[in-house]
C-alpha cells in the first residue's frame, strides 16, 4: 500500500548525462524532459495524488544564453504539444514561480493549461518554473504587510495557515518526502516553507534514468518510515 501522498522531486542529473554519452546539454535536457512525462504517468499509476517536479529554478536564469533558450523551447513544446496526453490521464496542472520573468506566450499557455485541467482529479503536477523559495517566501511577507497596512488583518491573526495561504502552493498540500536525483544532498531554494516536515531520499540516479523501478523503490522506503512530526 502506498502511504505517500504528496512526492516533490528535483530533478537533476541531465547536463551530466550528456556529458557521459558525449551528446550536447540539449540532449540531456530533452531526455530528461521524457522522463517527466513517464513519470507523472507512473506516479498516478502507483496512486501518488500530488507530484511537484523542480523544473527551472530562477537561479538557472544565470545559465548560458543558448541552454536557456533550449530549455524554454522544450517547455514551450511541452505546453503546446502535452494537453491531450495530460487531459486523457486526468491530471491537473499548476504552475508556480515568477511568471513575469517567463516571456508572455509562455505565462499565458500556462494559464491556459491551469484553467483547461482544473477539473481533473488523478494527479496534481505541480511544476516550479522560474521558481525560487527565498522570493517565493519575500512575495508572501509583502502581501501579508499589505494586508496590515490596509486593516484587511490584524497583526496577530497572522498565522502559519494564513501565510501558507500566501505561498505559490496555497491550494496543495506540504510534500510527504522530497527527492533529489543524481547524488547531490542539498534542497537548491526549493520549497523551503513546505518541507519543513518532509522526508529526504536522495538518488544517485541522474534524473534522465529515473524510472518507475526507482520511483516504486522510493515508495516502498517512505511506507518504512515512522513520521513523528516532532511530538516524541
Amino acid at each position: 500500500m502506498n502511504k505517500l501522498r504528496h512526492l516533490a522531486i528535483i530533478m537533476d542529473g541531465n547536463r551530466r548525462w550528456a556529458r557521459k554519452r558525449g551528446l550536447p546539454t540539449a540532449a540531456g535536457h530533452r531526455k530528461g524532459a521524457q522522463t517527466l512525462e513517464q513519470i507523472c504517468r507512473d506516479a498516478k499509476d502507483l496512486g501518488i495524488k500530488y507530484l511537484t517536479l523542480y523544473a527551472f529554478s530562477t537561479e538557472n536564469w544565470q545559465r548560458d544564453a543558448e541552454e536557456v533558450a533550449t530549455l524554454m523551447g522544450l517547455l514551450r513544446e511541452y505546453l503546446k504539444n502535452d494537453l491531450k496526453e495530460i487531459q486523457k490521464n486526468n491530471i491537473r496542472i499548476i504552475f508556480i514561480g515568477e511568471r513575469a520573468m517567463l516571456d508572455k506566450d509562455i505565462a499565458d499557455s500556462m494559464q491556459r493549461i491551469e484553467n483547461q485541467t482544473a477539473g481533473n482529479t488523478e494527479l496534481t503536477l505541480c511544476l516550479a518554473i522560474s521558481y525560487g523559495a527565498r522570493q517565493e517566501i519575500l512575495n508572501a511577507v509583502r502581501r501579508t504587510a499589505k494586508l496590515v497596512r490596509s486593516d484587511e488583518i490584524k497583526v496577530d491573526e497572522i498565522d502559519e495557515q494564513l501565510f501558507s495561504n500566501l505561498l505559490y502552493t496555497k491550494d496543495v498540500p506540504d510534500p510527504d518526502m522530497v527527492v533529489r536525483t543524481s547524488g547531490e544532498q542539498r534542497i537548491s531554494n526549493y520549497l523551503l516553507w513546505q518541507l519543513a516536515y518532509a522526508e529526504f531520499y536522495f538518488s544517485e540516479v541522474l534524473w534522465p534514468d529515473f524510472n518507475r523501478a526507482e520511483l516504486e523503490k522510493i515508495i516502498a522506503n517512505f511506507n518504512l518510515r515512522e513520521r513523528r512530526y516532532g511530538k516524541n
